[in-house]
C-alpha cells in the first residue's frame, strides 16, 4: 500500500491491510475526524499490529540538541524546545489512541514510530524520553493491556535500515 507525499515523504507499506493519512484535513475524506484533538500523520494496519507514524521535518534540528550550547540561557531555551517537542509527540500518540479507542480499533499491539530529521544521537535521546512518558508496555499491575508496544524515533536512513519491508523516500519534488 503506497502513500505518496505525506509531509514530504513517500512510503510503501507492502504488507499492510490498510494505510492512510490519519490527520486528514480534507472534510470530504472518510478518514477525516473533525475533532479538536491531535492525530499522528499515518496509521497503518498490519495483520498483527497497528503502526502510528508521526513525521517531522525540521529546518534547524540543532535548536533541540541540549548537548550543544554556549551559554546557560541557550541551554535553557534548547531544553524548553526539546521538552515542547517531546510533549507534542506524546500527545499526538495519546490523542490518536483515544480516536482509535472510540472507533474500537485498539485490539492489536500498537507501535509508535516518529520519523524526525534529527541525527541518530538526538533521535535516541528523544526516543528514551518518549518511552518513559507514553509509557511503553504495561505501566501498572492493574492494566489489562498496554497503550503502546514499542516507540521508535528514527531518521529516514535509520527507518530504511530498520524497516526495509516499508521503504520511505523523500517525495518527488521535495528538496
Amino acid at each position: 500500500m503506497k502513500l505518496e507525499n505525506v509531509d514530504g515523504f513517500s512510503f510503501d507499506f507492502t504488507d499492510a491491510l490498510d494505510a492512510f493519512v490519519f490527520d486528514e484535513k480534507d472534510k470530504t475524506k472518510p478518514t477525516f475526524h473533525g475533532q479538536p484533538m491531535k492525530a499522528v500523520d499515518i496509521l497503518v494496519e498490519l495483520e498483527g499490529a497497528y503502526l502510528y507514524v508521526e513525521i517531522k521535518d525540521f529546518n534547524d534540528p540543532a535548536a533541540y540538541d541540549t548537548k550543544t550550547f554556549t551559554t546557560e540561557e541557550e541551554l535553557k531555551v534548547k531544553r524548553d524546545e526539546f521538552r515542547w517537542l517531546k510533549n507534542y509527540l506524546k500527545y499526538k500518540f495519546r490523542d490518536s489512541y483515544l480516536y482509535r479507542h472510540a472507533e474500537h480499533k485498539v485490539e492489536k499491539p500498537i507501535h509508535y514510530i516518529c520519523l524526525l530529521t534529527f541525527d541518530n544521537a538526538l533521535n535516541t535521546t528523544m526516543q528514551k524520553a518518549l518511552q518513559k512518558e507514553l509509557p511503553v508496555g504495561k505501566a501498572s499491575k492493574r492494566w489489562k493491556q498496554e497503550l503502546v508496544k514499542s516507540c521508535q524515533v528514527v531518521n529516514i536512513d535509520k527507518w530504511n535500515k530498520r524497516f526495509p519491508k516499508w521503504p520511505a523516500t523523500l517525495a518527488a519534488g521535495v528538496a
